[in-house]
């Protein structure tokens, strides 16, 4: 086995072992033992003398580096003497420093100290001086300076010498504070009362350097809000003196509130950089939330007026009743909705144009005052503004509108498709009949005067209104039109490629509206069935065309700010309806085009290819080389099927 230290081996054989062998066999296995083993130490030597240069080579170079690890050793211990000094230098000059920097420090405050005591007694004696000139502004600042001062410095000049005097002096400091607040107070009622904006606005300015921001934001409010009322209220009185034959006679409500709201967002505009230079960043929701509850007071005189005048609530009960397809009520021509439809959307636009500005308006506000604030707080102003906004009573008030609009607009959408579909014509020269582009019309402005309301779940539903009239009723109509079939064939092959699932066509539907009046003659019906085809084919282009305009009109409002994620989620799940619908007036062509195959061109064509039979297939070369030049059967189907398809065209 190899020696320690990775030695040569040593002998398994120990010479007592040798000495006391005395068979010839195990002498000789002994022998050939150490042979083997003498082989290998005589390898192993072989092996270190190969070594040996290039070990006295490493030798001779370890040798000559002894000097220089000498020198490096005392340079290394003379760098880390001077790292050891250098240490315990800037530990000293720090220690040093602090000590200079503390000693500064109290320097300071001791001055500090010294300033606001001064500023103390300035205070005490230039607030008297002040309050006697009726210089409420100097006061102000005087008394503001005194409430911004360290208590502990009241409380080290009250241990003075003079601690007696001063006690006298702060008495009469916190007296003229009380005095100076009741005279703003009383100042500025009586500039409210007169109407006195220089004086109100100057006395607002009072009010934070007396701690008061709260009670000056209120009492600036409130004059505010009778600036807001007054005019809303002369604003209404023009509303009902207006001429019905007045250019916006048609809008004069939305009008009003345009007005409304445009007032205060100037009042906004106007007071906000003094809110912000003297009462601070993070004040203006207080203002704009007292601004807010008068606001939401006149909308709600003005609806209140809109509903009486405009009798809305009457019309959409009337419209109720009418859509209740078991009712026998009168029912209210659609022609007689569309002004009201236009201007509630109107005042919806203009409410939700205006909500949007007072959001941004706080939001920026309180971006400003919440740079260093945790997210708790930024959370609580969050919550604050959700509240205002969609809990306000314009809120509230402008969706109860939409929400009778969008049955109202319905309503209209139905009865006007109705009316378009009972007055179908077609015009010879002219693929489609009227009605696709008068119901297409009537869709488009429908879904348009929704979007025009900035409403995203107004639009919402008028989509899904849109899409399901398109499906259900219209796609009906065309449907039943389809399933008279094609002249000289039944319809059973078609009707069996029809869903079941197709839901009853109303009965106002049903009505006359694709009568065939009659149609006695075979072109007549063949025409009616071939410009169906062409309807359904372009309803289904049409509704794509639709989809695309309303992805680019999405878009824009949701750019503007209207919605959010949430908001685009629900467009995009009612515009994929939409593409379905489209698909299914696809199906229904393909079914019609079957109908017409299997009716018209198969019963045609099939003899024409039978007659292919019935010529010679075994033919000379001579027969082929004519068949070449005037082939029997091709050019003769040709012509059969350039006149079967001239019937179509």
């Amino acid at each position: 086995p190899p020696g320690e230290g990775g030695g040569p081996a040593a002998s398994a054989l120990s010479m007592e072992r040798i000495q006391s062998l005395t068979d010839l066999a195990d002498l000789e296995a002994a022998y050939s033992q150490l042979c083997e083993e003498e082989k290998v130490v005589q390898e192993e030597l072989d092996a270190l003398l190969e070594q040996q240069s290039t070990i006295e080579n490493k030798m001779v170079a370890l040798h000559r580096m002894g000097p220089n690890l000498q020198l490096i050793e005392g340079d290394a211990q003379q760098l880390a003497g001077m790292v050891t000094f250098t240490c315990n230098l800037a530990e000293n000059v720090s220690s040093k420093v602090r000590q200079l920097d503390l000693a500064k420090n109290r320097l300071y405050q001791a001055i500090q100290r010294a300033d606001d005591i001064l500023d103390l007694k300035f205070c005490m004696d230039g607030v008297q001086t002040a309050l006697r000139n009726e210089d409420y502004e100097q006061a102000a600042a005087h008394i503001h300076r005194y409430l911004s001062l360290d208590k502990s410095v009241i409380e080290l000049s009250r241990q003075g010498k003079e601690g007696g005097i001063i006690d006298a002096n702060l008495k009469l400091l916190q007296e003229a504070e009380q005095r100076l607040k009741t005279i703003v107070t009383e100042k500025f009622d009586t500039a409210m009362k007169q109407g006195d904006l220089p004086q109100v606005e100057r006395f607002f300015k009072i009010f934070p350097l007396l701690g008061l921001h709260e009670e000056g934001l209120s009492k600036f409010s409130e004059y505010l809000c009778k600036q807001v009322a007054n005019k809303a209220e002369e604003n209404l009185q023009l509303v009902m003196g207006t001429d019905m034959s007045d250019r916006r006679a048609a809008v004069i409500f939305a009008d009003t509130l345009t007005l409304l709201f445009e007032g205060i967002a100037r009042i906004v505009e106007t007071h906000q950089p003094i809110v912000e230079t003297y009462y601070g960043p993070g004040r203006l929701y207080t203002l704009i939330k007292h601004l807010q509850v008068e606001c939401d007071r006149q909308v709600e005189k003005v609806v209140d007026k809109f509903i009486k005048e405009r009798d809305y609530h009457r019309q959409f009960q009337q419209v109720q009743n009418s859509m209740m397809r078991s009712s026998s009520a009168e029912k209210i021509e659609p022609r007689e909705l569309d002004p009201i439809l236009t201007e509630v959307t109107l005042m919806n636009a203009r409410s939700e144009l205006y909500l949007r500005f007072i959001k941004r308006r706080i939001i920026a506000d309180f971006e400003v005052g919440d740079a260093m604030a945790s997210e708790e707080v930024k959370q609580e102003h969050q919550k604050y503004l959700d509240k205002l906004l969609n809990n306000c009573l314009l809120s509230c008030t402008m969706q109860e509108l939409i929400g009778y609009y969008i049955t109202m607009e319905e309503y209209f959408m139905r009865e006007t498709v109705n009316k378009a579909v009972a007055m179908d014509s077609y015009e010879k020269g002219q693929l489609t009949s009227s009605m696709v582009d008068d119901v297409f019309y009537i869709v488009k402005k429908c879904i348009g005067r929704a979007l025009s309301s900035s409403s995203i779940d107004c639009l919402c539903a008028m989509i899904n209104h849109s899409t399901t009239e398109l499906e259900s009723d219209f796609r009906e109509v065309l449907y039943n039109k389809l399933k008279q079939g094609f002249p000289a064939t039944t319809f059973q092959d078609f009707q069996r490629g029809v869903t079941s699932a197709v839901n009853i066509m109303h009965s106002s539907l049903q009505q006359g509206k694709f009568d065939t009046k009659g149609i006695e003659s075979t072109d007549e019906a063949k025409q009616s069935f071939l410009v169906t085809l062409n309807n359904v084919e372009v309803c289904s282009e049409n509704i794509m065309t639709l989809k695309k305009t309303l992805e680019s009109d999405c878009s824009k409002l949701l750019s503007q700010g209207f919605g959010g994620e949430q908001a685009q989620a629900k467009i995009e799940s009612c515009l994929s309806d939409m593409a379905a619908v489209s698909n299914k007036f696809r199906d229904l062509l393909q079914e019609g085009l079957n109908e017409l195959n299997s009716s018209a061109i198969k019963p045609q064509v099939k003899p024409w290819i039978n007659l292919f039979l019935s010529v010679s297939h075994n033919i000379e070369e001579e027969e082929f080389s004519d068949y070449e030049a005037n082939d029997p059967w091709v050019q003769q189907f040709i012509v059969n099927l350039e006149q079967q398809m001239t019937e179509f065209k």
